[in-house]
């Protein structure tokens, strides 16, 4: 199982995450996001890493060659697709899902993306609300299956005994502020992910 630490903006929480074992970062470049980071920001970071970190960007509503560019530019290894985003090629692609009333794991087609990260439904926000959805509703999917959405180490061991996800991801709920994480929180998350590996 792979944790990811979404919402990096700087290398103090980059470098952080990847202390407390960390197997991916998240980059927002949705302007409207709080979290948002400037792709020439981002590959500093990146640079900074060791190269078995995957990094990720998080786009919403961009056109695939913009997508590209921007993870050229900022040193991606996946670009993490929301709205309406056609996948480019050449690159990983995991597809941001809203987990609403209609949602079926069963449709995540395993050909349509490398993973489908799952999130609770908002109408303002991609993502980052801090709220989660019933994790029973990821089982059964034929796709790798990424559960976010509201987690933190006092749940994420639930998360993952009820979604038996492939991968979980955090942001909101290990942030001192948007943007800025909390260490020692973060590191109880880690911890308590990776205890259920």
């Amino acid at each position: 199982m792979i944790v990811k630490i979404c919402g990096i903006t700087n290398r103090d929480d980059a470098l952080a995450a990847v202390e407390c074992g960390a197997a991916a970062l998240g980059f927002n470049f949705y302007p409207a996001s709080p979290r948002y980071i400037a792709p020439e920001a981002a590959r500093l970071i990146a640079e900074s890493l060791p190269k078995r970190i995957w990094k990720a960007g998080v786009f919403v509503n961009e056109p695939p060659e913009r997508v590209l560019a921007i993870a050229a530019e900022a040193a991606l290894d996946i670009v993490q697709l929301h709205g309406e985003c056609a996948a480019p090629r050449g690159i990983r692609v995991w597809r941001g899902v809203r987990v609403a009333a209609e949602f079926d794991p069963a449709t995540l087609d395993p050909l349509g993306a490398e993973a489908y990260l799952l999130d609770t439904p908002s109408d303002s926000q991609y993502g980052g609300t801090g709220k989660t959805f019933d994790w029973r509703r990821a089982r059964g999917a034929r796709a790798k299956v990424v559960v976010a959405g509201g987690l933190d180490e006092t749940n994420v061991r639930r998360a993952i005994e009820e979604a038996q996800p492939w991968g979980v991801d955090a942001c909101s709920r290990l942030e001192l502020a948007p943007g800025l994480k909390d260490h020692a929180k973060m590191a109880r998350f880690l911890k308590a992910a990776l205890e259920m590996k």
